[in-house]
């Protein structure tokens, strides 16, 4: 019997080839963005699940005089770690780690470059389950001058020899020798920490670091023991701060912990996350996975609709199924027969789409994502049983509807009238369109917040900016470096500084000598040398720049930007910034102040989704700087970069040149509020495209049922247009209802969205009525099409034929 209905389906569905066409393609397409979506879902929070045990990333609030609002930072004290788990014995392990940057290594005659490094606690692989190859988990990292290095590492430096025991050299800033005492599978892609290799901490570790509270540059990972309440633990910690800090200075700070598992996506407004794989804000990853579902709902809708409208023409079918014996379950199983078969074409169809748009998606998301069916078979079970209920869902209501006709009536020709029985087609034409409609506004809003973003004027010039990454060695060399640099007419302007502009730059407390009183105030700062101002194009509104001639500039003159200024004056709101220029200023730990010269106008030093922090800026070329920033003329960048190269080969021989343009930089800043943007308009072209073939096969089935009124319209005089807008009307009104549904859902969502950016675009009416506009014109042309081909046709041929 079961062979029989799908026998009979198959038919069927050929029979009618123009509807099966229209549903199994609006079915794959969704079908395939559901899986799309599924796939990248899945890795987003698959982040950090292979690590079994209670881990915890222990973070801080802080709120100081001269900020402008709390921060939630990544970083914590050196101290914590220790001190946490001596006086809580909720936490049983601890580990700690902090950047080692650029690690170039040789073995023999073979060197080879490390991206990323980290200097780590000998407790790291007790903590973390990131696969050991070879060496003792245990004992690894003990003792100083360990390095444990991924298998990809590895076998760059030593090929096929056993890298274990082995020596190594960290060439150029100095000559340490490291023992490989260990080498790792290559970090998971799913992995928020990615490295390249792991340095022992007790190599560098100074005993006097156990005693700086206060200095926030490591992470810290906490295990915590099974059942603890979070909640009751974090309650502690401000006492914790008040015994080892003093009340003063505890007050600025509070700590708590994240979930290991929510560091990847839930880490938004968490700053100075500076080992953070590939962060994504969680909330996009639910959006895309409710968005891809509306796409898939969409084409069980058309699959509904197109059943329910051409219930006309399987009336009789019916009828005398039933007439001949059959029940209404046989009935229904016939129909959802159909269906099944149909979702299982579909998925056919959507696979393919997926293999074939992989690629796409995955430099879109910079990810690697992957459909293994064969090699993973309980995937392939997962989306047939899907499959089987897109199938089911889709045709249960047609089927009931179908099966549930009256044979004497059927046949009388009296159970079913075109028009009637409409109502919930239209609610479901209506949910298409809204949704489409929602996604439309979506998209021109999202694309409209990016623009403005990269368009506002931020206050600076970052155009045309290249940076080479410096170490200890080019560090010493600085100044000869850039007086070649300055030799190429390509090269206009060589600056150096401590930091990056586009990052969360780093906080320290200053003191300012007031008129009343001496205050003390946390600011953001950076270190540059003399001509930073002047190649970034920052504008100052009262004093003067660095000055080499001038000797105290160097360590004791400080320029701050107008957020500090108004931060300093406020208790003279009416006094001018210029009253700043000589005051004394400086940073909280030194004895001796030094004096404010200059006062910058406000500019965004970190990304739009982040208020303009104070800034204090200052000249020491003894705490070095970790980039060089050129400017190039743009007609001539490639021979400023060659020249740049060979430069770096004369005189940091031994050191890889690498370099990168700051507007890369930035754009890399608005990455994922891109990737949403793009993500939503294709999944809004997909619902546009979804609707406007169902609305097609509705539209070419309502001219079908509608031949003979319109042959006799036609014979009375009716224009062609008459009968075009007759045909179309109905359906136009629907996409205007949907529109009424979808603009004040969109504007409050959009609202919504705009709030995480400081600096944000207007909800523009335009936006909403250019997508009102376009759905109705896509809409228009759609029905239009098939409207003006069944007005076209001669009205003779069609009567005959009734």
């Amino acid at each position: 019997m079961l062979k029989n209905y799908f026998l009979v389906a198959l038919r069927n569905l050929v029979k009618h080839r123009f509807f099966t066409g229209i549903n199994v393609v609006g079915l794959a397409i969704g079908m395939a963005a559901c899986l799309l979506m599924t796939l990248f879902v899945t890795h987003e929070l698959s982040f950090d699940r292979f690590h079994e045990k209670n881990l915890y990333r222990l973070c801080e609030v802080q709120q100081w005089e001269g900020m402008v609002a709390p921060q939630n930072v990544a970083l914590s004290m050196f101290p914590m770690g220790p001190t946490l788990q001596a006086e809580f014995p909720e936490i049983q392990h601890y580990a700690r780690i902090f950047s080692n940057g650029e690690v170039p290594l040789q073995y023999e005659d073979q060197r080879i470059y490390l991206p990323q490094t980290f200097w780590v606690d000998t407790t790291f692989l007790q903590l973390f389950d990131f696969e050991l190859i070879s060496g003792d988990r245990a004992t690894a990292l003990q003792r100083p001058s360990s390095v444990v290095l991924t298998e990809e590492s590895a076998q760059k430096l030593f090929g096929g020899a056993d890298p274990l025991g082995q020596t190594v050299v960290r060439y150029g800033n100095d000559t340490t020798t490291f023992t490989v005492t260990g080498v790792l599978k290559n970090v998971p892609a799913h992995s928020h920490l990615q490295f390249d290799g792991l340095f022992s901490v007790t190599t560098i570790a100074q005993p006097d670091w156990m005693e700086n509270w206060g200095g926030n540059w490591v992470n810290t990972y906490l295990e915590l023991t099974e059942n603890t309440d979070v909640a009751d633990l974090e309650a502690k910690f401000d006492a914790f701060l008040v015994q080892h800090m003093g009340e003063e200075r505890a007050k600025g700070y509070t700590l708590f912990l994240q979930p290991l598992r929510d560091v990847h996506g839930g880490s938004t407004d968490i700053t100075h996350d500076y080992h953070n794989a590939q962060k994504f804000d969680r909330s996009y990853t639910y959006v895309f996975s409710i968005l891809a579902l509306f796409v898939l709902v969409i084409a069980c809708i058309n699959f509904m609709n197109l059943s329910t409208a051409r219930s006309a023409t399987r009336a009789k079918e019916v009828g005398i199924r039933k007439a001949i014996g059959a029940y209404r379950t046989q009935i229904a199983r016939q129909f959802l027969s159909e269906s099944i078969l149909l979702a299982l074409a579909a998925l056919v169809l959507a696979v393919l789409v997926v293999k074939l748009t992989l690629p796409f998606v995955n430099q879109l998301s910079e990810r690697s994502l992957s459909l293994p069916l064969f090699s993973r078979p309980a995937l392939l079970l997962v989306l047939l049983g899907a499959a089987l209920l897109v199938g089911v869902l889709a045709g249960l209501y047609p089927a009931a509807f179908l099966s549930g006709f009256h044979p004497v009536k059927v046949l009388k020709g009296t159970s079913f009238t075109p028009g009637k029985k409409v109502t919930l087609r239209n609610v479901l034409v209506v949910g298409q369109f809204a949704t489409a409609i929602f996604l439309i506004i979506g998209t021109g809003l999202a694309a409209r917040q990016l623009r403005f973003m990269q368009e506002r004027n931020i206050g600076f010039n970052r155009e045309q900016v290249v940076i080479l990454p410096l170490s200890r060695v080019a560090n010493q060399k600085y100044d000869v470096l850039k007086q070649e640099l300055l030799r190429h007419p390509a090269i206009t302007e060589v600056t150096a500084s401590n930091q990056r502009l586009g990052n969360n730059l780093h906080q320290t407390g200053v003191k300012f000598v007031g008129e009343k009183e001496t205050r003390e105030i946390v600011t953001s700062q950076v270190v540059v040398d003399p001509d930073y101002l002047s190649l970034y194009q920052i504008e100052l509104v009262a004093g003067r720049n660095f000055s080499e001639a001038i000797p105290s500039d160097k360590g004791h003159a400080y320029i701050v930007n107008e957020s500090m200024a108004k931060e300093l004056l406020q208790d003279l709101p009416e006094a001018p910034v210029e009253s700043l220029i000589g005051r004394q200023y400086g940073f909280g730990w030194e004895d001796t102040l030094g004096t404010i010269i200059g006062v910058a106008k406000d500019f965004n030093f970190n990304s739009l989704h982040h208020k303009i922090e104070t800034l204090t800026i200052h000249y020491r070329t003894e705490y070095g700087f970790s980039e060089l920033s050129m400017r190039v003329d743009a007609a001539q960048a490639q021979d400023a970069i060659q020249h740049a190269e060979a430069t770096w080969a004369s005189l940091v021989p031994d050191l890889p040149f690498s370099y990168s343009f700051l507007d890369e930089h930035f754009s890399h800043l608005y990455q994922s509020d891109r990737q949403v943007s793009q993500v939503i308009g294709i999944l809004a072209g997909l619902a546009v495209f979804i609707a406007c073939l169902g609305l097609f096969g509705l539209a070419t089935f309502t001219a079908e049922q509608r031949t003979r009124e319109i042959g006799i319209r036609k014979v009375l005089g009716a224009s062609i247009s008459a009968i075009t807008l007759l045909l179309s009307k109905d359906f136009l009104k629907l996409v205007l209802i949907a529109f009424v549904v979808s603009a004040p859902l969109a504007w409050y969502v959009m609202q919504r969205w705009l709030e995480d950016f400081a600096y944000r675009t207007d909800l523009s009416w335009w936006v909403f009525a250019l997508a009102g506009f376009l759905a109705f014109l896509i809409a228009g042309l759609t029905v239009s099409y098939q409207a003006i081909k069944a007005s076209l046709a001669n009205p003779v041929r069609t009567l005959r034929s009734e």
